[in-house]
């Protein structure tokens, strides 16, 4: 057995997870291990190409289609996003980030897409959750690991320009929020909604079968149950394969709300590593200037 292998299944012996796979590649060298079962009842096997909600890894894939707007010309690093975007044209921001959310003035400047691709534009969560401004959003945002929750593209993005800005744009890094309107960007920059653009660009010149928002029927016995840690680490029940991502979400959460494989994301990750072709020479991003 090999240390992959070895690692993935001390995890499930001690209760981590129910089950996992793990996938490393060294050029044409594949490596792949999966261990364990797709519940805690051990109903099936763990397998090569079980489905996982990928949780944040969906951001990559996120970025990388704003980065396909931008070649195509359709969006600028340096322009505002209030030209798509008309509901963050005047946002307000906290006056410290410490300062209650009723205490607030104006954006210094508007936000731009690269201040979205850099986690910049002033929505996020930063290392402190307790400040105002942070609990705000994550009241707004409910769960992050359930996206399905959440309200259409326009209702969300209108409830989050209600919400102040923790830092003004371009001040300070913050976490996850910016990916969510990548995604309301790339619907409508595109003139698509953001599923078809990720599937028509993306997923299936790459062969990303199993990538997706939502889980067809006939892949549900492949889609592995989601858990969250409990009272002294037992596992709890968070979501089935006939749950949340059972049907196509009216929010789909460029942050966090994707499903895929093993395979399907070392396809995504090969052709980052190949300067934007898919095996098959399909150019599907530029290579880096």
């Amino acid at each position: 057995m090999s240390s992959l292998h070895d690692t993935l299944r001390r995890r499930v012996d001690d209760g981590t997870v129910p089950g996992a796979v793990g996938l490393v590649a060294r050029g044409d060298d594949v490596e792949v291990v999966a261990v364990g079962s797709v519940d805690v009842e051990g109903t099936a096997p763990m397998a090569r190409d079980s489905i996982f909600r990928i949780a944040s890894v969906s951001k990559p894939v996120t970025a990388a289609a704003v980065l396909a707007l931008v070649e195509d010309g359709r969006l600028a690093l340096d322009a505002p996003v209030e030209e798509w975007l008309p509901e963050l044209a005047k946002p307000m921001v906290v006056r410290t980030p410490s300062s209650p959310v009723d205490d607030v003035v104006p954006a210094e400047r508007p936000v731009t897409v690269e201040d979205l691709l850099s986690f910049r534009a002033g929505w996020g969560f930063p290392d402190d959750f307790f400040l105002s401004a942070v609990q705000a959003l994550l009241a707004f945002q409910q769960d992050g690991r359930a996206p399905y929750l959440q309200p259409g593209p326009d209702e969300w993005l209108a409830a989050l320009a209600k919400i102040p800005m923790v830092r003004q744009p371009g001040a300070a890094w913050l976490y996850n929020t910016c990916s969510d309107i990548q995604g309301v960007l790339v619907a409508r920059a595109s003139g698509s909604s953001f599923p078809d653009f990720l599937a028509e660009r993306f997923f299936g010149p790459l062969g990303m079968t199993d990538t997706g928002f939502a889980v067809p029927e006939s892949k549900r016995s492949r889609f592995t149950t989601a858990y969250t840690p409990g009272e002294l680490g037992a596992l709890e029940q968070a979501d089935t394969p006939d749950g949340g991502f059972s049907r196509p979400p009216a929010f789909p959460s460029g942050a966090g709300g994707l499903v895929s494989t093993a395979d399907d994301l070392l396809a995504f990750h090969r052709m980052l590593g190949a300067n934007g072709t898919s095996p098959d020479g399909t150019r599907v991003l530029s290579p880096p200037r």
